[in-house]
């Protein structure tokens, strides 16, 4: 019966729980490692991300602000996506495609990421914020000519000299309409009289004072009546009237948010507009800044070229990766020497026994119940195997040459003192011989049919054999051995059983178990051979009522050279070469060969063979 390992002990769950457990470590620190890692990365992506898109629209803002179409921006798009790695597409409000970076026929993301309209929202004023209000970068026809700009700065560099000899830092800017104007760094620490001096100093070259950076140019005084016209309706709806109650000025600075750079004026007095006011303005620059910028338009932004990389791992989190990963890495190490060391003791064990020399049958020692366990035992069984078949092989090459020995030594004398002339060849003599020769002729055909059988050469002839024949066969070919021994021998077969196989075979391997049970029964005992049908099978048996064979030998009796009784001569049993001729015969017929004893009650051996129909005319 196959020992049970309990589960906890086997192999395979130990080895399953060490994967188990090196892979939950590995998992933990790698989820760990994940979160944290990801996470950083993810936010710095995110800033990085933003900090694109909104870079993204604030240009593209600004070129609809600067340009009366989309004619020429594919190749700003382009730039921008190669730049930021961001697939950017622009359409119309019905999804109309204007420019794309991605191939033809890509497909848009499912929802824009942003409106581009200067004369809606503001991008350019404050970065990262998408302001209520028109772009300043949409001028329109306040652009100043270019006559205009070089005047306004060379009065600008002339303020920006008189600011320079009393020390005061400060630096030139440019308004999205080209006008100039001039930014002290420190204004804390500029005296008011040096600011008032020197914005009132005269060009030296051109014979205009500096108060002309303040006043507008002709061409935003052309501007601002063009306004006026267009804010006056909406003003007078609202109770105010241009020219009497209210006067639009132009703010040179461009810093009023609100109205696009415009104050109005009440009565001289100069003050904020209230929210109507603004409103009319505001509206009336739309109308008049609608030719000169593009049309409103739909940012779509989406994932650019998937080989770049996304993000850059900072030098903490690879530090942290590197150092969790040499930590899992060492436990599962410790781990695994551990286990492996455990499990690969008795397998190096039972290694150091295999190689010790064939003749020393060495045992391994059984330290665990496991399937290590077991393969110990399997191999200390086998060893113990080989030890009973070498033993028996000393034993059979003993008893076969004493088996040879005796009719050889006979017949050599017998044929030397013939030879010398001192016995004649009486009739009696040349039968010994002959005696002598057939148990010599016995024993070798035994041998040939064992290493027939050994190499599947051992041939059987089959056919439909009657039963009780062959049994009145056996049992007639061993009539005299029986009687000689003072043994009876009697039959009790079926006469409707027929056998498949070969006659001769059989008759072969009924004789040595009737001869091997007429040596083992003493006189006045009984041999039966006995065959009977039992459904696909016939059943043949011998039965004596010999001394029997003992429980510990029972199950070697079909061994080779095996012999329970060491110390018998010729004359009490045989080689041990029959009963292992009967296994192997049985087995060349498809059939079974069984042994069953009590210690003083005798022996019987069962043959189950094929059952074969018997022939019409039998029947």
């Amino acid at each position: 019966m196959k020992p049970r390992i309990p589960w906890r002990r086997r192999l395979l769950v130990r080895l399953l729980f060490t994967s188990v457990l090196i892979a939950v470590c590995s998992v933990a620190a790698t989820a760990w490692l994940a979160v944290t890692t990801t996470t950083s990365a993810l936010e710095e992506e995110q800033g990085q991300d933003l900090a694109a898109d909104n870079k993204i629209l604030a240009q593209l803002s600004g070129y609809a602000a600067d340009h009366p179409d989309w004619a020429g921006v594919q190749a700003t798009v382009r730039a921008l996506a190669a730049k930021t790695g961001r697939r950017i597409a622009l359409t119309t409000a019905d999804r109309t495609l204007i420019a794309d970076s991605a191939p033809h026929d890509t497909p848009l993301p499912p929802r824009p990421a942003a409106a581009v309209d200067p004369l809606h929202t503001d991008t350019y004023t404050e970065f990262g914020a998408q302001l209520s209000g028109i772009d300043p970068r949409a001028v329109g026809p306040f652009r100043l000519t270019a006559a205009e700009r070089e005047k306004l700065d060379t009065v600008a560099k002339k303020e920006q000299e008189c600011f320079d000899r009393v020390g005061i830092g400060t630096t030139l800017q440019h308004t999205p309409s080209g006008r100039p104007h001039v930014v002290v760094d420190d204004a804390r620490g500029a005296p008011l009289e040096l600011k008032v001096g020197c914005g009132n100093v005269y060009g030296e070259s051109t014979g205009e004072t500096v108060d002309a950076l303040d006043n507008p140019t002709p061409t935003e005084n052309k501007a601002l009546d063009a306004l006026t016209s267009l804010a006056r309706p909406c003003l007078q709806a609202k109770g105010l009237d241009l020219g009497k109650v209210l006067t639009l000025t132009y703010d040179t600075t461009g810093r009023d948010p609100v109205s696009g750079g415009f104050l109005v004026t009440e009565k001289g007095i100069q003050r904020k507009p209230d929210q109507a006011a603004k409103n009319c303005v505001t509206n009336a620059r739309r109308t008049q800044l609608e030719p000169y910028v593009a049309p409103a338009a739909e940012l779509f932004l989406g994932i650019g070229d998937q080989t770049a990389p996304r993000f850059d791992m900072s030098p903490a989190n690879k530090a942290r990766i590197v150092g969790a990963a040499g930590l899992v890495l060492a436990v599962t190490v410790a781990v695994t020497v551990v286990v492996a060391t455990r499990l690969v003791r008795p397998l190096r064990e039972l290694t150091a026994a295999v190689r010790q020399p064939p003749e020393l049958h060495v045992r391994a020692p059984v330290r665990t119940r496991d399937e290590t366990g077991l393969l110990a035992e399997a191999f200390n069984d086998l060893t113990e195997r080989r030890e009973r078949l070498e033993e028996q092989r000393k034993a059979m090459v003993s008893d076969i040459a004493h088996e040879l020995r005796s009719p050889l030594t006979n017949i050599r004398g017998w044929l030397e003192v013939t030879r010398d002339g001192l016995v004649d060849p009486a009739p009696a003599l040349l039968a010994s011989l002959h005696e002598e020769a057939l148990v010599l002729q016995r024993i070798i055909d035994d041998l040939q049919d064992l290493a027939a059988a050994d190499a599947g050469t051992l041939r059987v002839h089959r056919e439909p054999v009657r039963a009780a024949d062959l049994i009145e066969q056996v049992a007639a070919a061993h009539g005299v051995a029986a009687d000689a021994a003072g043994v009876t021998l009697l039959t009790d077969a079926d006469g409707t059983a027929w056998l498949d196989a070969d006659p001769v075979r059989m008759r072969q391997a009924l004789g040595n178990l009737v001869s091997n049970a007429i040596r083992h029964t003493p006189a006045e005992g009984t041999v039966t051979l006995s065959a009977r049908h039992d459904g696909d099978v016939v059943v043949l048996t011998v039965t004596d009522t010999g001394q029997g064979i003992a429980a510990d030998d029972l199950p070697h009796v079909f061994e080779r050279f095996w012999r329970a009784e060491k110390s018998r001569s010729r004359r009490t049993g045989g080689s041990g070469l029959g009963l292992p001729i009967v296994r192997h015969l049985l087995a060349a017929h498809d059939g079974t060969a069984e042994a069953r004893s009590e210690p003083g009650k005798g022996a019987e051996f069962t043959l189950r063979l094929p059952a074969a129909p018997a022939p019409a005319e039998v029947s």
